[in-house]
């Protein structure tokens, strides 16, 4: 009731029930998971009256696997929040997704333990996966929920991760993440889950970019689980002059070449090109990069990248027959649109140095990594 009204839960009340509240049957009576439900689909207003309980150790007596993860720290920098922190604020998030699916109570069920696994050893996904199922059932839900409820807390960062390092126009992929999730409904609360981790997260972990990633690749898998089958890739694109241009060089002087060019966003309401200066989210540059083909080039070209604190949105790669006069070979042309993580870009010529000798082993990528880590 205080969550639903926005008002502070009474320091005498919550004392009082952490002094007098009986410990509920298992499974919960079906009331008692409703209201559980009702607190957590409250919005902005729960964290207050959750924070309350837990003060009072209601919460670790309702749910004892809670304990695990109560001030928790996070490991990855990314997070603002621990790791219980975070699980609340993922459900406030979820809260605002609620009309957009059909089962909102495994949504909020969903959200609240997503991450429970990590207050227990190895990858925190499979153990959350066995954490929930069991939660699920002493909560009072029924085995097919409870196995929903799982299925989300083991995949809740499958599309994410799908979406921004696999390539959407391969099928496999496709099949692979329609295989896991099984179901539209699944997949319609995987959807939200993964929105409402991303921006429960911190502001580094969601972005335009990564949703409109996401939403294509649920849009793929729907169409699939609906019986249709998965979109053919539409064929290369013939070679530009400028591409033909740039493989031609690459063959004759033996080694990598490449351009730096700003690419704007879509045009405005209006139709006029976009000003990249003044995106909100910059789409960054198109590298187009050729080398005669060899060994490890695509590994090469993503450590330089890294090494340059270049983030990678798009990347594209194929072999490119040199145009008639020009002796049998073939070209790799690598098509990339980077960002700069922090600053400016760095100089095309920098970036080719650094390439020669990654591609010759002179440069030690990984060790130039590691000591950056360390520092």
């Amino acid at each position: 009731a205080a969550a639903q009204a926005g008002l502070p839960l009474s320091l005498h009340a919550v004392r009082r029930l952490a002094a007098a509240a009986r410990p509920l049957p298992t499974p919960w009576p079906a009331e008692a998971r409703e209201q559980l439900v009702t607190l957590l689909g409250s919005g902005r207003p729960t964290v207050q009256v959750w924070e309350a309980l837990e003060a009072e150790g209601v919460i670790s007596r309702l749910l004892p696997d809670w304990e695990r993860v109560r001030c928790r720290p996070q490991r990855n920098a990314v997070h603002v929040w621990t790791v219980d922190r975070h699980l609340i604020e993922t459900a406030v998030r979820a809260a605002g997704f609620t009309r957009r699916v059909h089962r909102p109570d495994l949504l909020l069920a969903a959200a609240l333990l997503h991450d429970i696994g990590k207050g227990w050893p190895g990858d925190h996904s499979v153990a959350g996966e066995t954490i929930a199922r069991d939660v699920a059932g002493r909560i009072g839900f029924d085995h097919a929920d409870a196995a929903v409820l799982a299925t989300l807390v083991r995949h809740h960062l499958l599309l994410v991760e799908t979406a921004t390092r696999r390539d959407l126009d391969d099928p496999a992929t496709v099949r692979a993440v329609a295989e896991t999730v099984g179901a539209q409904g699944t997949l319609e609360l995987l959807h939200a889950l993964t929105e409402a981790d991303a921006l429960a997260t911190g502001p580094a972990a969601w972005s335009s970019w990564r949703a409109s990633l996401v939403a294509d690749l649920v849009r793929r898998v729907a169409a699939l689980l609906a019986g249709e089958e998965p979109e053919t890739p539409e064929p290369a694109a013939a070679p530009t002059a400028e591409q033909e241009r740039l493989a031609v060089e690459a063959f004759r002087t033996g080694g990598p070449v490449l351009t730096l060019r700003p690419q704007a966003g879509p045009p405005d309401e209006d139709g006029n090109p976009a000003d990249p200066a003044r995106e909100p989210e910059p789409l960054g540059v198109e590298l187009l990069l050729a080398v005669p083909d060899q060994p490890g080039v695509l590994p090469a070209v993503a450590g330089v990248l890294a090494v340059h604190r270049l983030t990678v949105r798009t990347a594209e790669l194929r072999s490119l027959e040199l145009p008639d006069g020009v002796d049998d070979s073939t070209v790799l042309l690598l098509n990339w649109r980077v960002a700069a993580e922090y600053g400016s870009l760095p100089q095309a010529a920098r970036l080719r140095a650094d390439l020669v000798r990654a591609l010759d082993g002179s440069l030690d990528v990984a060790g130039r990594l590691a000591e950056r880590d360390a520092a």
